[in-house]
């Protein structure tokens, strides 16, 4: 399960401290093998665009014209095989864990980095956005020497960052409201090189997925894009007032009969809470990240609900 996004730029949109290293060049004319039905496309800014399904990523290399050219055409190789193959292992994949581990390298990842919340109900694809963010990554890097490079899978997002760079992201607290509500840098001296964000605004309500929580917004820093992926899901879960009137559940799968979550009650609408009724769940949900970040599954994260905010570590924000 994973939390509600929207196509390309959803909770976080980044911005950077710094301008590019050089001009970043296109890639490949035709980088895409033929049939796959998968599209590339050079974007503003040197950012490059893969599509293919469901999956939609923007991604950015900064470095010598060189590097960057073969970083975008590898990224653009790599990437129409991953949907097959994740279509391929689905019920493994919608299975809740506990579970054998399924046999591809970006299923198994999926798999392990939902592994530690296995005590709860989860299954391996609440980190299917941000393990396919770090294997594009993954494959954007093999061999090359780049300065900075990102991927973004609709908010979820894989960062490299060389010795001496950062990368500074913006927070975008709520889809219905896209202001810049905060800013913080990712150091490559730091341990972070992943980050997601999940919330309540599910499909049909402007996301993408579903929460059983009613956060606006769940943006975790972790050691990697899959891992934060996974923890922002758990946390955004617990930001919650059980039985609250003003929360509105439905079954999952009455409104998208192919979920992995079948039945479960979701998050479709809140009403109206009191301050101290939103500080409430936001404590529930930082009580949960404090605890991952204790077990060194996370780096930090940032709750926010109704123009309100708790964060579990101490964020550079501005």
């Amino acid at each position: 399960m994973r939390g509600s996004l929207a196509p390309t730029l959803s909770h976080l949109k980044h911005g950077f401290s710094t301008k590019p290293d050089s001009p970043c060049p296109p890639p490949h004319p035709n980088p895409l093998p033929e049939g796959e039905g998968a599209s590339a496309a050079l974007l503003p800014e040197g950012r490059l665009s893969l599509r293919h399904g469901p999956i939609d990523l923007v991604l950015r290399a900064w470095g010598d014209a060189a590097e960057v050219r073969a970083a975008y055409r590898q990224a653009a190789a790599a990437f129409p095989a991953i949907l097959p193959v994740l279509c391929a292992e689905l019920p493994a994949l919608r299975t809740s864990l506990p579970s054998l581990p399924p046999h591809g390298l970006v299923a198994r990842a999926m798999h392990t980095a939902c592994m530690p919340y296995a005590d709860c109900f989860i299954t391996p694809m609440a980190a299917v956005a941000g393990t396919v963010a770090d294997a594009v990554l993954h494959a954007m890097l093999a061999g090359r020497r780049l300065h900075r490079a990102f991927v973004n899978n609709g908010g979820d997002i894989a960062v490299h960052l060389a010795p001496g760079t950062s990368l500074r992201c913006g927070l975008v607290a709520d889809l219905a409201d896209p202001a810049l509500n905060g800013m913080f840098d990712l150091h490559h001296a730091a341990p972070s090189r992943g980050i997601a964000t999940s919330g309540r605004a599910c499909k049909g309500q402007g996301g993408r997925s579903f929460s059983f929580g009613i956060a606006d917004s769940v943006t975790i820093l972790a050691r990697t894009s899959a891992q934060a992926d996974a923890a922002a899901t758990v946390v955004a879960n617990a930001v919650d007032l059980p039985g609250h009137l003003a929360i509105t559940r439905r079954p999952a799968d009455s409104i998208d009969p192919g979920t992995d979550l079948g039945a479960r009650l979701v998050t479709w609408d809140l009403g109206p809470l009191t301050h101290a009724e939103v500080d409430a769940a936001l404590d529930a949900g930082r009580r949960t990240a404090d605890a991952l970040r204790a077990r060194g599954l996370i780096d930090g994260a940032v709750l926010t609900l109704r123009g309100r905010a708790a964060f579990s570590h101490t964020l550079d924000t501005a």
